[in-house]
């Protein structure tokens, strides 16, 4: 069954592994992909970002179907990459060391 609504199904390939739910599981996909996979995704997601925002914002926040969900995690996680891919080239903050950030509440929805 997909994730996405229809108009992205170009996109579901990278549904499984980047629609997550909590930005925990988004940040753990980001460290644990390699550079190869996330400039893949980004690549395949970055120029659909516009539609899929015009696509989101049809919906109040609070009513958004599954897979209109799924696809706002989608953009979330093109967020996380996009400093790995854009200028760090690596998944992992540069000189960072241990430090985290924990957070404490997740954005609505």
């Amino acid at each position: 069954m997909p994730l996405l609504p229809g108009e992205f199904a170009d996109l579901e390939p990278y549904a499984a592994t980047w629609a997550r739910p909590t930005e925990r599981e988004r940040y753990t996909a980001r460290l644990t992909s390699s550079m190869d996979d996330m400039q893949t995704f980004y690549d395949a997601v970055f120029p659909r970002a516009d539609a899929a925002r015009a696509y989101l914002d049809q919906f109040p926040l609070d009513e958004l179907p599954d897979d209109a969900l799924h696809l706002m995690h989608l953009l979330y996680s093109l967020i996380s990459v996009s400093f790995a891919v854009e200028c760090w080239k690596q998944p992992h903050v540069p000189d960072s060391g241990a430090a985290y950030l924990d957070l404490v509440r997740e954005p609505t929805p």
